[in-house]
């Protein structure tokens, strides 16, 4: 006889619970910046219970300040420097769907058991997915998808990310705050490639301090450093799974979902997730099939978005080669 609907919300429940929660490790197993940034919550981390968009503030210019001798008179005027970046939130999931003829086929608990955790863990993967190929979205605002990477980096100094365009901030000294960058010239990827992003995206004398790119890529850089006999790791990224590097403080690891022959630059204090608090891969009871099929289904659900409050802090680059 086939689980009923409280019986599937206890394996379901068993299944997300058992080991410490180690199935919930399948939500970041597969993207580096998803582990590092949603799993350990490192650089901008916002989890907000409410609202269709996120407020991220943005500091772009300095206080009134000067040098000044004994009998001056000083500025007392306030600057506005404090906007804010406004991100909508975006949404994916990912489906579990039992037929009651495949429930049937699968006789006995155990079996039961045995396809209801697989049907959980397709849709935790599938909406992992959905959210990791998105990290690198190009659409900006006005896309469904995650505003991602190259939307920070895109160069259109018109194109609102976050709300705010390039020329729409402007600081004090003419410079723009607010400034995509994103390196398009055909070159073979090197040490001095990465060195020359880096120093472009330095901010408040910080640099870039994480890098991702593919494996066609990040093999050639491995082989540069082998051969220099400069070949270091990260060793809670390598723990976490994960491919690594370590160039000059900055760690570079590999993502399967980046696009070919790109390279982002990244600085991580300016850079991160938010997430709303019923969306962080939260799922849904199970319940019957509304299509007139005969079987239930279950969705796992994730509300959030990729943000930045710094966009000159991160560079990208594109049309890269290992040879």
């Amino acid at each position: 006889m086939p689980l009923s609907n409280a019986e599937l919300e206890i394996v379901t429940r068993d299944y997300l619970l058992a080991d410490g929660k180690q199935a919930t490790d399948i939500y970041f197993e597969t993207s580096w910046l998803m582990q590092y940034l949603m799993k350990q919550q490192k650089g901008l981390w916002k989890l907000f219970g409410g609202g269709r968009k996120v407020k991220v503030p943005l500091k772009y210019d300095g206080a009134e300040a000067g040098f000044y001798q004994r009998n001056d008179t000083l500025s007392e005027d306030e600057r506005q420097n404090i906007t804010a970046a406004y991100f909508e939130l975006r949404h994916a999931f990912g489906n579990a769907t039992i037929y009651r003829a495949d429930e049937l086929q699968n006789a006995g608990e155990e079996a039961e058991v045995e396809l209801v955790q697989s049907k959980i863990e397709d849709a935790m993967e599938s909406c992992r997915d959905t959210v990791a190929r998105q990290l690198y979205a190009a659409g900006g605002d006005n896309s469904p998808y995650l505003t991602g990477l190259l939307s920070l980096c895109n160069e259109n100094a018109d194109l609102a990310y976050g709300e705010l365009t390039e020329n729409g901030v402007v600081a004090k000294d003419g410079s723009k705050p607010w400034e995509g960058k994103l390196l398009t010239t055909p070159a073979v990827i090197s040490l001095d490639t990465i060195r020359e992003m880096r120093r472009t995206a330095k901010v408040k004398g910080k640099k870039p301090d994480i890098g991702v790119t593919t494996d066609l890529l990040f093999d050639k850089i491995a082989g540069i450093l082998q051969v220099q006999q400069r070949f270091t790791s990260d060793k809670p990224t390598a723990e976490a799974g994960f491919q690594n590097l370590v160039i000059e403080g900055m760690t570079l690891t590999v993502d399967d979902y980046m696009p070919s022959g790109h390279l982002f630059c990244l600085n991580s204090k300016h850079v991160g997730f938010a997430v709303h608090r019923k969306g962080y891969f939260a799922r849904t009871p199970w319940k019957d099939l509304t299509s007139g099929a005969q079987g239930r289904s279950m969705k796992i659900l994730w509300d959030g978005n990729l943000i930045s409050n710094n966009r000159k802090a991160h560079i990208g680059r594109s049309n890269l080669s290992a040879a």
